[in-house]
């Protein structure tokens, strides 16, 4: 199928619509990466759904604004009601699984919700079962450091060699995750890192841009998604991954310590909210949709057949 042109509706809320006949699903992406990035999986929900990709706020093609949880989930209502949609079956990835969660609470009549790994990052020592205080704290600390990094690193536009480079990552990134090694794969991971790039004064930048990256991370930081797990009245279903991605890696024990400390909550909220499902992928990584997309469609249909 050829792809969707992108529609802007709403508050500058850019858009893809598969079409279809099947009910809607509206498809998240995660921070820092935008609707391209959710392609493949668009595809293989097709045959059951009409699929709806957006650009959150600050990613891709759509506008900035504050970096909020009650605007984000107004961007998404505006797109439900420009393209005349019932309510719509909602799956995210990563922090589109957060905010499919928060809309399933927010809309109880929502038919179903998926998050996939949305899961927010460790923040405080408490949250890392098993491991001792001192260490985590210090764990954290390096985390942090390397986030806000990151950040700086995009404080400054990016020269002709650092843009190259920067694509050059990101076709390798793909390569590593993805079952397809087909070039047509990794144009597709450098299509979506170009649609993250603006001009501003002659120069280019990648967005989030620092400021909307500094108040999206700190909206993470201070979600906490358990409660939110516990009360919501529509069908919820939670996969998990099971494996750290490169980039975690040298914070092994503290993400192992914080998946069991979030298992944990996650499992005790299941127990008292028939709504919420919980699944894990064995061998999976964060990076899942890209490296199973099939697999992670088929969860998808199956659980919003029976919801």
């Amino acid at each position: 199928m050829p792809d969707p042109e992108d529609l802007v509706l709403g508050a500058g809320v850019a858009a893809r619509d598969f079409g279809g006949a099947g009910d809607p699903l509206l498809l998240l992406h995660g921070a820092g990466a935008n609707l391209v990035s959710m392609q493949r999986l668009a595809g293989d929900l097709s045959p059951r759904f009409r699929v709806i990709t957006v650009d959150l706020r600050g990613h891709g093609r759509s506008g900035d604004g504050p970096w909020e949880w009650e605007p984000v989930l107004g961007d998404l209502e505006a797109v439900r009601d420009g393209l005349g949609l019932a309510e719509p079956v909602v799956v995210g990835w990563s922090l589109g699984g957060m905010i499919a969660a928060l809309w399933a609470d927010r809309h109880p009549a929502c038919p179903a919700a998926v998050s996939i790994d949305g899961t927010p990052p460790p923040s405080h020592p408490g949250q890392c079962a098993g491991m001792d205080p001192a260490s985590a704290r210090a764990d954290l600390d390096r985390l942090h450091a390397a986030f806000s990094a990151m950040r700086d690193s995009m404080a400054q536009p990016l020269t002709p060699s650092a843009l190259q480079a920067a694509i050059d990552s990101q076709r390798a990134m793909w390569r590593r995750h993805s079952p397809s090694e087909d070039e047509a794969s990794e144009d597709l991971a450098e299509e979506g890192f170009r649609r993250n790039l603006t001009t501003r004064d002659g120069e280019t930048w990648a967005r989030p841009l620092p400021h909307v990256l500094a108040f999206l991370q700190t909206a993470m930081a201070d979600l906490d998604i358990i409660p939110v797990y516990r009360r919501v009245a529509c069908s919820l279903l939670v996969i998990l991954a099971t494996e750290d991605l490169p980039e975690q890696q040298p914070f092994r024990e503290l993400y192992a310590a914080y998946r069991r400390g979030f298992g944990e909550r996650l499992a005790e909220a299941a127990e008292v909210n028939p709504c919420l499902r919980v699944a894990r992928v064995e061998g999976a990584s964060h990076a899942m949709v890209a490296e199973r997309p099939g697999e992670i469609a088929q969860m998808i249909t199956r659980f919003a057949a029976v919801a």
